[in-house]
């Protein structure tokens, strides 16, 4: 996985207005294929003061914050932590590789509390987010012809196969793609620019290897040992934390 964060990544995201639980990076620096020119994804949880969650105007339970920084792309994206754990009891594999994503530029035990409940939150209801998510970028593939979509599809496709497999989650597509041996070639290609070209014999390999990762990932999540439920004590715990948190900003 390449971990060349920019060193002012954890300014840029206390440049929100409130407090951060956490800031992670995102985006193709997470799933091991970011380019020279890839812009930087910061995802982030903060939070609101009670006054602005229990009164007439509260405040925003999401912020975004996009520009340019020392020639680099930003785009930072924070969910309030009420939010933030409502999407995460929600199946969504996206807020999960934000919690659990070893680029940290921001940390501190709130989060640390959150990635020790995270396990216990994971179902094999995941799956439908993959294979969601898989759908979606294999179209944007089809219709644009791109790489960048086509990494995106093996990349969650593969994820969600191993998270059924496993219950643990791996986002670096690198070690997912370790047994197909062109996944290499479209990293390399990718991390030489953006919109690179596809090497040669690539796009057959895609066409043959996408729907069998997708069979793959049905019958991984219908033989998975994972849950139907997130785990009951996980989220009376989850629901512990965000009110004494909140309750410490009163």
């Amino acid at each position: 996985m390449t971990t060349d964060v920019p060193v002012w990544a954890a300014d840029a995201a206390r440049a929100l207005p409130y407090p951060l639980i956490f800031a992670t990076v995102s985006g193709a620096h997470l799933y091991g294929f970011a380019s020279v020119d890839s812009d930087l994804d910061l995802r982030a949880a903060h939070l609101l003061p009670a006054a602005e969650v229990v009164g007439l105007r509260t405040g925003p339970d999401t912020l975004q914050h996009m520009g340019v920084r020392d020639g680099v792309e930003l785009d930072v994206v924070s969910h309030d932590l009420l939010k933030f754990g409502r999407l995460l009891t929600g199946r969504n594999g996206y807020v999960l590789e934000q919690l659990l994503s070893p680029l940290v530029v921001v940390t501190g035990p709130v989060h640390a509390a959150l990635r020790d409940l995270a396990p216990g939150l994971i179902t094999r209801h995941h799956a439908h987010h993959y294979l969601g998510f898989a759908t979606t970028q294999e179209r944007l593939y089809r219709r644009t012809g791109e790489l960048k979509p086509a990494l995106y599809t093996l990349r969650v496709l593969l994820t969600g196969i191993h998270l059924m497999r496993t219950g643990h989650l791996e986002t670096d597509l690198g070690k997912l793609g370790a047994t197909m041996p062109y996944v290499a070639d479209l990293i390399a290609t990718k991390r030489l620019a953006e919109h690179g070209p596809f090497p040669p014999g690539a796009t057959a390999r895609l066409d043959a290897d996408i729907p069998r990762l997708r069979a793959e990932l049905e019958t991984a999540r219908d033989a998975s040992a994972l849950p139907d439920q997130a785990d009951p004590e996980a989220l009376a715990a989850l629901n512990d934390l965000i009110v004494t948190t909140r309750l410490a900003t009163a």
